[in-house]
């Protein structure tokens, strides 16, 4: 059973202001995406497709530095560099786990969860965190028009793993709308596997599968690697 990945890397990172794609963020001394890319393979997965900004393909496989991956031309949103990149997997491939580069300290274990889960028989699988913060809903101005009752609420990290056929049809569905005229704007691919009828189960996540998106979330990483393994 192939396991592939995809590594939707994008992004150019405005928010975090480096004056390049966010994929190429450096911490510890590496970029974002070639540790998430050692993650995915430490944790199983046999095949990496990096989607990567367009115009940035050769700078970001020169940041991975001959891991074994594959980088193809990303879109201007993940549902087309997702799509992008499933139309490189092999036809072998039966799991595929889609990882945000930005989650590149996610540990390996987390990877070997959803990918076991997959092969358990679930079509989709998400790894996710309790939500410890207290929530409100606001209106026009910032005013707060309710508490949302937080019980069985959940943060989704990824990787999030799907039978290759779940993802090739909830992405073939996303075209069809697309083509239709409709308007696509699914923040995670499990989104897309719901639209489709899919039912999605959850395995523990964990706090360090964090998405870099901010300067601040950037020192966080700095500091999680300087202090090495918890």
């Amino acid at each position: 059973m192939t396991v592939a990945a995809i590594v939707p890397a994008a992004g150019r990172g405005e928010r975090l202001g480096l004056g390049r794609p966010k994929a190429l963020a450096v911490v510890g001394g590496q970029t974002l995406v070639a540790r998430a890319v050692d993650g995915l393979i430490e944790g199983g997965v046999d095949v990496v497709v990096v989607a990567a900004p367009p115009g940035d393909e050769d700078a970001v496989r020169e940041a991975l530095d001959h891991r074994r991956a594959t980088v193809v031309t990303g879109a201007d949103d993940r549902v087309g560099s997702v799509a992008a990149a499933l139309d490189m997997l092999p036809a072998t491939t039966e799991v595929v786990v889609v990882h945000d580069a930005a989650r590149c300290l996610c540990p390996p274990a987390v990877v070997r969860a959803v990918v076991e889960a997959v092969r358990s028989g679930h079509r989709a699988v998400v790894p996710a965190t309790a939500v410890a913060d207290t929530l409100k809903r606001t209106g026009p101005g910032g005013q707060v028009t309710a508490t949302v009752d937080r019980s069985g609420l959940a943060a989704v990290q990824t990787p999030q793993g799907f039978a290759a056929a779940t993802l090739r049809a909830a992405h073939e569905q996303a075209r069809v709308r697309r083509g239709a005229g409709e308007p696509v704007a699914a923040t995670d691919d499990a989104g897309l596997a719901e639209d489709i009828g899919v039912t999605v189960v959850t395995v523990p996540g964990d706090p360090r599968a964090f998405k870099v998106t901010t300067p601040l979330d950037l020192a966080m990483a700095e500091a999680l690697v300087t202090a090495g393994p918890a």
